[in-house]
């Protein structure tokens, strides 16, 4: 009864004349009446809220439903961002954030100006599950929703916030686990949006969920869980990592179990109780959390996540939709702590590639060779990371009887590749959002040439394209087929290159190496790389 009355009033509202929806549209949501303004025939939402504050005992619970709201609701400001720690001043991620709280469970808007049944695009931000938020100025929405699409991007408990796990929460809830608060976060907001994106010109039956680096890992999280099927359609992921994940009760893969990794943050915080951490003040612990090495994952807790995501896709558990996804080529430059130092020579490397990889060592020093260290220790994290992910993801989806697009970023621009930042993580968002000019104060500037316009109007109608029907494509432009014909990819250089295998011998390496790790039970899969690498279990039966 509700959402047909929301379509109701959707309709009539988006039947006034455009001299009434520039003075404001007044959208009737699941929670209240909102009002936006009117940018160029694009509507703009920012700061609605899809969940109740999550503040005093509702901390570290999952999202209850928002207050509702009779009175019109202002919907010109953004609203805060979640608690997190203060960015690094010299990090060209570093964002400034209007403000900061707790009570930050909001999403933001972008539709066409009186359109209908277009389809919806939410964006879920990186940033290590730590930091970041729908409000920064580069993923504003609004030239791809000039394109046809309602673009949503969502804020989520971060940090501490939003990932702790921990033996009294478990027990406070019926189901008996606790963390991926902000992914259930995720989910809430997956749900509003099947409730309420009607009214703003949306089709509830055609949702594509985004997301780069966290918010890619995000997406996986979300095509992995059972309690988000049926909420999106299509999964776009861009530099994804399927890294092994803490189990609720378990050590496993090198990691303590995330009930007793809380425990011990307690300790270190001397707030041994849960009482304790819950009055601490929200701020004060997401900084004292990180200070102590607290790191937010999601937890394998045979609910929300019912298991590592290489095994839910593995076997053929995850959402049935299409998919695309790729990496950048230059991922490791802007994220040089992922990379080891190299060794002193190449003899030295070798020696200890193949005291790590064992018979592994020689496809590993073919593709990573000694004769260009530098080169070779920045590849190796970045496709045991990223790479074998993306691709991971693809032939996942197409064994599945899914379209998976795979791609390959590899633009590079005069003052980017002037810091050695060719093709860096993340550098494909503004291409894709077509906000080159609206990224933060340090990222490198790319220019504003026809040449740099035409790449980013081409992605921007690839992923509209996608978004839209499930496969991207570009009138005129190169045909982008699926990664099942002939393991096919688009490499975005300084314009759309279409091409086929990827990096031979790329994945295969990665997933013998992760296969092994699997079996033996004790390590990580995918962060110790290379001559940091631990010694490499014995080989066996491939995995399944």
């Amino acid at each position: 009864m509700r959402r047909s009355m929301i379509a109701l009033l959707a309709a009539s509202v988006l039947s006034l004349p455009a001299q009434a929806l520039a003075r404001g549209p007044v959208i009737e949501t699941v929670s209240g009446p909102v009002r936006g303004e009117v940018q160029d025939g694009v509507a703009v939402f920012r700061g609605l809220p899809y969940a109740a504050p999550p503040v005093g005992p509702r901390r570290w619970r999952p999202p209850a439903p928002a207050a509702s709201w009779t009175e019109v609701r202002e919907a010109s400001q953004f609203g805060a961002a979640c608690p997190q720690p203060p960015s690094r001043p010299d990090s060209i991620y570093a964002a400034r954030h209007r403000a900061v709280s707790e009570d930050c469970l909001y999403l933001n808007i972008w539709a066409p100006a009186g359109g209908r049944d277009a389809p919806v695009f939410v964006w879920i931000h990186g940033g290590s599950l730590t930091t970041g938020a729908g409000s920064e100025p580069m993923y504003d929405g609004a030239k791809l929703a000039a394109q046809g699409l309602v673009v949503v991007t969502i804020n989520y408990r971060l940090g501490v916030l939003g990932y702790l796990a921990h033996p009294e929460l478990s027990t406070e809830s019926p189901d008996g686990v606790s963390g991926n608060y902000g992914l259930l976060d995720q989910i809430a907001a997956l749900r509003w949006v099947q409730d309420s994106i009607a009214a703003f010109g949306g089709d509830p039956a055609n949702v594509t969920v985004a997301g780069e680096s966290a918010g890619a890992l995000s997406v996986m999280y979300l095509m992995a869980s059972p309690t988000a099927r049926g909420l999106f359609h299509k999964a776009v992921a861009q530099s994804a990592y399927m890294i092994s994940t803490p189990e609720l009760k378990a050590d496993r893969h090198g990691a303590p179990s995330a009930e007793s990794a809380g425990v011990e943050l307690g300790r270190r915080l001397e707030a041994r109780s849960l009482a304790r951490l819950r009055a601490m003040d929200a701020q004060a612990l997401t900084i004292a959390a990180a200070t102590a090495g607290f790191q937010p994952w999601g937890t394998v807790d045979g609910r929300v996540m019912p298991r590592q995501l290489v095994e839910v896709f593995d076997r053929g558990e995850q959402a049935a939709a299409p998919v695309l996804t790729g990496f950048n080529e230059g991922e490791i430059r802007s994220l040089r702590f992922l990379a080891p130092p190299p060794p002193e020579s190449p003899e030295a490397y070798e020696a200890l590639i193949g005291a790590r990889y064992g018979d592994l060592s020689e496809d590993f020093l073919r593709l990573y060779p000694s004769d260009d260290l530098a080169a070779s220790v920045l590849a190796a994290p970045r496709d045991a990371l990223y790479g074998w992910t993306a691709e991971r993801l693809a032939r996942s989806q197409t064994a599945q009887g899914r379209d998976a697009y795979l791609y390959l970023f590899d633009h590079g621009y005069p003052t980017a590749d002037q810091l050695d930042l060719h093709a860096f993580h993340a550098a494909e968002i503004p291409y894709v959002f077509g906000t080159q000019g609206r990224t933060p104060p340090r990222w490198p500037a790319s220019p504003d040439t026809p040449a740099e316009r035409a790449l980013s109007a081409a992605m921007m109608d690839y992923w509209t394209s996608f978004a839209r029907s499930g496969a991207p494509a570009v009138e005129g432009g190169p045909v982008w087929r699926p990664y099942a014909e002939d393991q096919a990819y688009m490499a975005f250089v300084d314009a759309p290159q279409p091409g086929h295998d990827l990096m031979p011998g790329m994945f295969e390496l990665n997933e013998a190496v992760v296969c092994r790790r699997r079996k033996d039970g004790t390590t990580a899969w995918n962060w110790n790389v290379g001559v940091v690498a631990p010694p490499l279990p014995a080989g066996g039966p491939s995995c399944p």
